[in-house]
Parts: C-alpha cells; sequence; structure tokens
C-alpha cells in the first residue's frame, strides 16, 4: 500500500503506553482528534503540525481497528490478511497470497495487535493460552474472522490471520449475468427453491458458498419469513422479510456466550417459514441439521466440504464433534437434506457452482448421487433431481 511508509521512522518507546493511559474509559476506537490531543499532551519532542499528525497516525494504528493491516482488510477484493511473524504482511485476492508492503517492524508491535484483536473479540489471548479464535467486529460495520498463534507454539513469531467477513447481497440475477452460475444451472437452482427442497452449498474455503445461499434465498417468495443464523453476519439477502441472529462468543472468562444452538432453537420460535443456518466448523453440525429437520421445508445452509460426493464424509467427522454417531447423522441427514450445491473457485479467481447432487440413504450411510455437472460429466442422481422438482420437494 503505498504511503504506508510515511511519517516518523519509530515511535518513542514509552509514548504508546503514555497515550493508552490517558484515552483510558474513552473506548476500544478513540477518534482521530483524540489521539492528536493524547499525543500532542505526551510528547514534548514534537516539531511540525505534519510531525504530530504523522506520530498520532502511528500511534493510533496501535490503538484502534486492525492498526497496520486496517486499509489491507477494508481494500476491495481481499479475502485474508496473514502475518507469519515479524515482516511484510501477506493478502489473498483469490489468486493466492502476495505480498504487501505493509510491514509489521517486531515481535512486540505484532504480538501487541494479536493480542488486543482477540480481547475485542472476547479472547484470551497470553502464554498461558497461546491461541485464540473469534469474530472481531469494527465500529464501522466489519467484521474479521480473527485466529492467534503465540511463540514458543509459533516458532518464528506470532502468527495472525484475518479473514474478511464482507455481507452477501449479490442478487442472484446479477451472479447470472456474471457467470457464477451457469446458463445450464440456472433453471434447475431457480426449481430448487420453488420446491421447498431442503439443500446444503459446500465448497471449499473462499468459493462463495455464503454469497450464492443469499442470492437463492433472494428467490424465496415475499411472502414468506426467512430466519439466519450465523456465526458472524455476512448472510443479507435481497428479501423484503429477513431475520438475522448472530452468534456471541464468550467473555475471556467464558461467560456471555451464545452459541447457535441457542439461536436456532430461538428461531424456531420466531414464526419462521425457512431457516437459513450460515457454515458450520465443529459439533454445531447438529444444530445445522436440527435446523434443516423441523418441518421447515426449503430451509438451507453451507458446510466447509470440496465437492458435494465428499459432504457425507465431512458430516460425519463433524457430527462426532458434536456427539453424533453414523448411524444417529445419517437419520437426520436423510429426514431433512435432499439436495447439495457445489461452489468452486476457478483458476482465473472467479468463484462458480460446479455442480449438484442427490442425498441418498445406503445401508452403509448416506451418498450423494451428481446431478448435474459444469464439466458435462456423467450424473446417475438427474431423475432423482427431476422427480424432486416435480414433486415439491416430496
Amino acid at each position: 500500500m503505498s504511503g504506508e511508509g510515511a511519517g516518523p521512522a519509530a515511535l518513542p518507546a514509552d509514548l504508546v503506553d503514555r497515550v493508552r493511559a490517558r484515552l483510558a474509559g474513552l473506548g476500544v476506537d478513540p477518534e482521530p482528534d483524540e489521539v492528536v490531543r493524547a499525543v500532542r499532551a505526551e510528547s514534548d519532542v514534537l516539531h511540525g503540525h505534519l510531525d504530530l499528525l504523522r506520530t498520532a497516525r502511528l500511534v493510533r494504528e496501535h490503538l484502534a481497528g486492525a492498526g497496520p493491516l486496517e486499509a489491507l482488510l477494508a481494500s476491495p477484493g481481499v479475502t485474508d490478511v496473514v502475518v507469519d511473524g515479524p515482516g511484510p504482511a501477506m493478502v489473498d485476492r483469490g489468486h493466492g497470497l502476495e505480498q504487501t508492503d505493509v510491514v509489521v517492524h517486531s515481535e512486540g508491535e505484532l504480538r501487541a495487535l494479536a493480542v488486543r484483536l482477540a480481547g475485542r473479540a472476547g479472547q484470551r489471548l497470553d502464554d498461558a493460552r497461546p491461541w485464540a479464535d473469534g469474530v472481531v467486529r469494527s465500529r464501522d460495520g466489519m467484521a474479521w474472522r480473527l485466529h492467534a498463534v503465540l511463540p514458543p507454539v509459533a516458532v518464528d513469531g506470532t502468527c495472525l490471520s484475518l479473514r474478511v467477513s464482507r455481507p452477501a447481497q449479490a442478487t442472484f440475477d446479477r451472479l447470472v449475468e456474471s457467470g457464477t452460475v451457469p446458463p445450464q444451472a440456472e433453471p434447475l437452482l431457480r426449481a430448487l427453491v420453488a420446491a421447498r427442497i431442503g439443500y446444503l452449498v459446500v465448497g471449499g474455503t473462499g468459493s462463495g458458498k455464503t454469497t450464492l445461499l443469499a442470492a437463492l434465498l433472494g428467490l424465496v417468495p415475499a411472502g414468506e419469513r426467512l430466519l439466519c443464523v450465523e456465526d458472524s453476519p455476512e448472510l443479507r439477502p435481497a428479501h423484503p422479510h429477513v431475520v438475522r441472529l448472530v452468534v456471541r462468543h464468550g467473555n475471556v472468562e467464558g461467560a456471555g456466550g451464545v452459541a447457535m444452538s441457542d439461536l436456532v432453537r430461538q428461531a424456531l420460535r420466531m414464526r419462521p417459514d425457512r431457516i437459513a443456518v450460515g457454515e458450520v466448523r465443529g459439533g454445531e453440525v447438529a444444530d445445522l441439521l436440527a435446523a434443516l429437520n423441523t418441518g421447515h421445508d426449503g430451509s438451507a445452509g453451507t458446510v466447509h466440504a470440496n465437492s458435494p460426493t465428499e459432504l457425507p464424509a465431512r458430516l460425519e467427522a463433524l457430527g462426532a464433534l458434536g456427539g453424533l454417531d453414523r448411524a444417529a447423522l445419517s437419520a437426520q441427514v436423510a429426514a431433512s437434506l435432499r439436495v447439495v450445491v457445489g461452489m468452486r473457485r476457478l483458476p482465473d479467481g472467479r468463484r462458480g457452482v460446479d455442480s449438484m447432487g442427490v442425498v441418498r440413504r445406503e445401508a452403509q450411510g448416506i451418498v450423494v448421487d451428481p446431478a448435474w455437472r459444469a464439466d458435462g460429466g456423467a450424473v446417475p442422481g438427474r431423475p432423482a433431481f427431476d422427480v424432486l422438482v416435480a414433486g415439491g420437494g416430496g
């Protein structure tokens, strides 16, 4: 990022601590003018207005938001920002990791940033608990998925990973226009929603699962009420009647948390027509299946799996974390889930619908038969898909 290195080469050793103490009680994100006044009051070596402003900017980077990484996180197209020990930050814009000219100069600076962000996510991060995972929300409404690991567990220095949670607002028509939804898949997906069939959207990291789910929810008739339950607030379907519930993680003592299972139970009492559950990463898969298995036809969710045919193994692994054995998992999936839609990140960085499959139960468990493939491959499940759509999901 051009201009990131402008300003004084270094801050006085204890200036940040003294400014932080002076600003205590003003909140986690002090306003720029508050920082300027505090820097002026705590420093007697500044000469000139520009030096004051530049130093105040550097100090504020240590006190507010994501510090020097804030501009990277706000850049269009950036999905991830990572820093692996002191040095340059890396970003992912859809083409793999790229080095930037934003530099975290010291281990102390990087550790302080990770600890502060973890605290804002309600997580403890110190020598006794050297890792943290949570969601950080900024004053302007942005959200970042945080993961941090401290030395000596992280051998070469603090590792900080931030994933940008951007609201998924693209309409289905726009996804068709952009090629995310291929022409052959468009009528199938429209029919899937119209028939009120329970479905999951699957795909790898950054494949566009949430974007597609939000677009499909936008196809739900305007007279229906949608309840969206998520770990971080990303689903914003273009629909007139949406209620959004977001998980709240516990504080550093583990108190005050609101789990996805709590929100699913609340959603059921809020007169939903359809329930959508954001991506699950662990034992909360039981909550996802519970939401899909409540008689609210057409409910949906997302799960990390590389393809529809790999979903059964993924659900079994997640179900084991939630205490579900194969028999119980198969029974719940068979009763609630009919279709799986697969997303894939293409070599040129674009995202696209890659495949669809129909769920069926066998003696050994759940299997997914391909029903449509973008590459034109064999699709033994297509007749079953057509029967589902024609029968309105029955």
